[in-house]
């Protein structure tokens, strides 16, 4: 099944069904992102903003992007702040958002269904502000090894997404790639380190300032 389609289908229990995954992503991304400061936001599959709502209490602006209507449809109606817009977008495409835009991108949970980093990168760094941060939160390439990807169940049974592994050095390497520097990693588990691989991993990455040419 196609990505739009199954999250389509997904969105009405996405916020209500059991998923570890994804409440570990919020606890990575407040954590995370507490410490900085930033009024603008790109949120890249922001889904049923299940993050929108923290980020919110600190950005004044935020411009949520999804593929999916359905999800983005929930987001709407659960966040009426008039500091954030929603807008369906393909990220393998142009973004539609003014360049320089943001103090702040963010990616979770995302970028598994995105077949080559590179362009995601060059966006990013597009519509960052000079020393603006790129924060993302993925399923852990481990867990990817040992076979875990997005799923959800239906009646019909379990429903398993198109998904894509990208290696800790593919980030990294996109990242220098578009003119990044690493700032922080970070892996996250469910319970304890020394008995369970990593469930998720996050970074976070600066926009390096552009140098000016005659």
């Amino acid at each position: 099944m196609n990505i739009e389609k199954a999250y389509n289908i997904w969105a009405n229990q996405y916020d209500t069904n059991d998923n570890k995954t994804r409440d570990l992503d919020v606890k990575a991304t407040v954590e995370t992102l507490s410490k900085y400061t930033f009024d603008s936001v790109l949120e890249l599959g922001c889904g049923t903003g299940k993050n929108t709502e923290w980020l919110l209490t600190k950005a004044k602006h935020l411009i949520g992007l999804d593929f999916s209507e359905e999800m983005l449809s929930i987001a709407k109606k659960k966040i009426t702040d008039p500091r954030a817009e929603f807008k369906r977008a393909d990220l393998n495409e142009k973004w539609g958002v003014e360049n320089q835009f943001a103090d702040l991108v963010t990616s979770s949970l995302t970028l598994e269904h995105i077949a080559y980093l590179d362009p995601i990168f060059n966006q990013a760094q597009l519509k960052l502000k000079n020393n603006g941060l790129f924060f993302i939160s993925e399923l852990h390439p481990f867990k990817q090894y040992a076979g875990s990807k997005a799923r959800y169940e239906t009646d019909s049974g379990t429903e398993e997404l198109e998904v894509y592994t990208h290696h800790i050095s593919d980030y990294i390497g996109s990242a220098e790639n578009n003119g990044f520097e690493l700032l922080g990693i970070n892996e996250w588990f469910d319970t304890t380190p020394e008995k369970e691989i990593p469930r998720l991993i996050s970074f976070v990455f600066k926009k390096k300032k552009q140098q000016k040419t005659n």
